[in-house]
């Protein structure tokens, strides 16, 4: 069993910042890609960030040069920092990593988070 836990989100004015951590506990072997996802009212989830194993990172158009995304591998936990939030950023976002939970071949599974609202007002 594998859970994700996310933290810190809220509610903040435009043109501030806020810091998102996701850590994953129970059953792990390794840590594969972690990512962070993005659900506004009436609209699909999106991609907002992701880091590879090997800290490479991809970023949404809409994020670049105002989103950070980082990962401490030995505390299994994923960083998103959010900075020069706009209205629009506004949505519940998701932590999802891939999880090795063995060391056996196909024992990899996609985990999601619970979600934590982010608000920002105009």
């Amino acid at each position: 069993q594998v859970q994700l836990v996310e933290s810190g989100g809220g509610l903040v004015q435009a043109g501030g910042s806020l810091r998102l951590s996701c850590a994953a506990s129970g059953r792990i072997f390794s840590i594969n890609a972690m990512g962070w996802y993005r659900q506004a009212p009436g609209k699909q989830r999106e991609l907002v960030a992701t880091i590879a194993s090997g800290s490479r990172t991809n970023y949404a158009d809409s994020v670049k040069g105002r989103f950070t995304i980082s990962r401490d591998n030995a505390k299994n936990t994923v960083y998103l920092q959010m900075n020069s939030l706009k209205p629009e950023d506004t949505a519940v976002y998701y932590c999802n990593a891939n999880i090795r939970t063995s060391p056996w071949v196909g024992e990899t599974y996609d985990y999601w988070g619970q979600g934590t609202q982010v608000t920002v007002s105009s």
